[in-house]
């Protein structure tokens, strides 16, 4: 039996357009909604989530492929790519375990249902234009060049939630 794909939402935007803030107050939203939410979030840099001298970190050193830790509270795994190509978005998609709903950050360029998050301070060309998988914009400030794209105050975290909800067919919590 083959795992079907979850439901997805992604947030977009330039870096400091306010991504991380939107996507934790979802994640906030629709747990105390009952959801379960898994995110997938794309760093464009080198990242570590290991501390120099753990024995993790000692593993991973020494040449292990994958190293995991696990606790009473949660497990990690680490995989180790070793010169290996970045694994696609639909190879990450699939390790993840059976959830409601799964928020995306960053992968800007992949054709899935998206808000764009805005931030005046951030000069930079918006996205929505050139992106036809944008389907809303999250803003601080007033936005003139939406179109027929739905338009929220990036703070209003409920009805951004109620919009990802609507747009991705989310019906009750599966807890």
């Amino acid at each position: 039996m083959t795992k079907s794909r979850p439901k997805i939402f992604g947030i977009a935007g330039w870096k400091n357009s306010g991504k991380t803030g939107l996507a934790v107050r979802l994640v906030t939203e629709f747990t105390q909604r009952g959801y379960r939410i898994s995110t997938i979030k794309h760093a464009h840099h080198d990242f570590d989530i290991d501390k120099v001298g753990a024995d993790s970190f000692r593993h991973r050193e020494a040449g292990a492929h994958e190293v995991t830790i696990v606790s009473g509270t949660r497990y990690a795994i680490m995989h180790e790519l070793r010169g290996a190509p970045e694994p696609s978005f639909e190879e990450i998609l699939a390790r993840l375990a059976p959830c409601d709903l799964v928020l995306i950050e960053g992968y800007k360029r992949e054709p899935i249902p998206k808000i764009e998050a805005r931030r005046l301070e951030v000069k930079r060309e918006p996205l929505a234009p050139q992106d036809p998988h944008i389907v809303a914009i999250a803003a601080d400030h007033p936005v003139e060049d939406a179109g027929s794209l739905a338009v929220f105050n990036l703070d209003d975290t409920v009805a951004i939630a109620d919009f990802i909800a609507a747009k991705v067919g989310l019906e009750g919590p599966s807890k």
